[in-house]
């Protein structure tokens, strides 16, 4: 079975084509900037990069015509991977925001579709493209539809953890409490690692680090999420790219009546005008690496915050498991920052763990990267998101 992969944003579809028999990748790319003059399509082939389309400028009014420029693509003599679309047998989608009704993924139905939408509120960006998506797939392609929430991974977490000392009415009528969010990708490498100490979730006791533009940890016990940093939206946490994390819920009063600002101006401030780039003028962190190297005093600045934050939380994972046994780092920063992941080590040495720099400096490779006969492991386990949802998928078309 072949399964196209699809995660709408609110400008953008990214995909990927998966050949379940041996889950190959066969195709995968990106429709940028839908329904703008400069909308792009880029296409790659990874088994044949002469099939390659770069940059192409492509007319896309909506996700309906993104999604046919897609099909038509996989199935062009001239940069296809497939001769028919009837070999797709099912279409996985990435959707932001479940709520509370979703703790796996689902068929989708008239009745799933519908908690998409009453979950809109918390995902106003994400869950009305994705539920676009969806729509638009359904019009061009008669095939099981499934979807996969970034939430439901955290789903798992006791009341104690994902409750916000709020007046209770707050959660029973309106849903406020924590959520958690990259549920597939902490899913995905809390996996992997149980396999790499073993093979037996029972018992473990993980804390997984998604770093990127967006970034979040997860306390996963037993193979199951007992608590992560994210919140009711992706804004909690640790500092990110634009993102300001975790702060005290009065600056943002102090500040919206300072300088006169309205809820979605102060919504546009900590989420698109903070974190790094609001400290250091960028959230690239490949720059801010850079100039950290070179000296300058506010990237340095950054680094330390983050990896402040990043041991805060390790730490207190590890002291509400009751222990630990590995860390994971994954996502963009995760993956491909080993100085980040040299000061996570030393100042968690306490614990009992220990970098090998030669395997450190490994880049795109799952390694481990602690020494032998270290307490607490630590990894470098690249994340597949897309697998998960293509895998999610097979799995309940099996089913049908």
């Amino acid at each position: 079975m072949k399964i196209l992969v699809l995660n709408c944003g609110s400008s953008s579809l990214k995909y990927q084509l998966i050949d379940m028999e041996d889950e190959t990748l066969l195709a995968k790319g990106i429709c940028e900037q839908i329904g703008d003059s400069n909308a792009a399509f880029t296409h790659k082939v990874p088994a044949d990069s002469s099939k390659n389309i770069k940059d192409k400028f492509t007319p896309m009014a909506d996700h309906g015509e993104a999604i046919q420029i897609v099909l038509d693509a996989l199935v062009s003599k001239e940069n296809g991977v497939i001769s028919d679309l009837k070999e797709i047998g099912a279409v996985g989608h990435r959707v932001l925001h479940g709520g509370e009704k979703f703790s796996a993924s689902v068929l989708v139905t008239d009745a799933v579709k519908e908690a998409i939408k009453e979950c809109f509120k918390f995902g106003p960006l994400h869950n009305p493209a994705n539920l676009k998506g969806i729509e638009a797939m359904e019009k061009i392609l008669d095939v099981p539809q499934i979807a996969v929430f970034d939430t439901g991974f955290h789903q798992t977490m006791p009341d104690y953890a994902y409750l916000y000392a709020l007046p209770y009415e707050f959660y029973e009528k309106d849903g406020i409490r924590r959520y958690g969010f990259h549920g597939t990708s902490h899913r995905y490498v809390s996996g992997r690692c149980i396999e790499l100490l073993g093979g037996k979730a029972e018992g473990t006791k993980i804390v997984t680090c998604h770093l990127g533009n967006g970034s979040s940890i997860s306390a996963v016990k037993d193979g199951k999420c007992l608590d992560t940093t994210m919140g009711l939206t992706p804004l909690e946490g640790i500092i990110m790219g634009t993102r300001c994390g975790s702060i005290d819920p009065a600056i943002v009063t102090t500040i919206m009546k300072e300088h006169n600002l309205s809820p979605d101006e102060m919504d546009t401030l900590m989420n698109k005008k903070s974190g790094m780039l609001g400290i250091a003028g960028t959230s690239d962190n490949r720059t801010i690496e850079n100039r950290a190297k070179e000296g300058d005093p506010v990237a340095m600045l950054v680094e330390s915050m983050l990896c402040h934050q990043l041991v805060k939380y390790i730490g207190g994972f590890a002291a509400a498991m009751g222990g630990i046994d590995a860390v994971v780092f994954t996502g963009g920063i995760g993956e491909n920052n080993p100085q980040y992941r040299t000061r996570v080590a030393d100042k968690l040495a306490f614990l009992g763990t220990a970098i090998d720099e030669e395997k450190n400096h490994l880049r795109g490779e799952e390694v481990e990267i602690s020494v032998p006969g270290s307490k607490l492991k630590m990894f470098v386990i690249p994340t597949d998101e897309e697998l998960v949802i293509a895998r999610d998928t097979k799995a309940i078309v099996d089913s049908l």
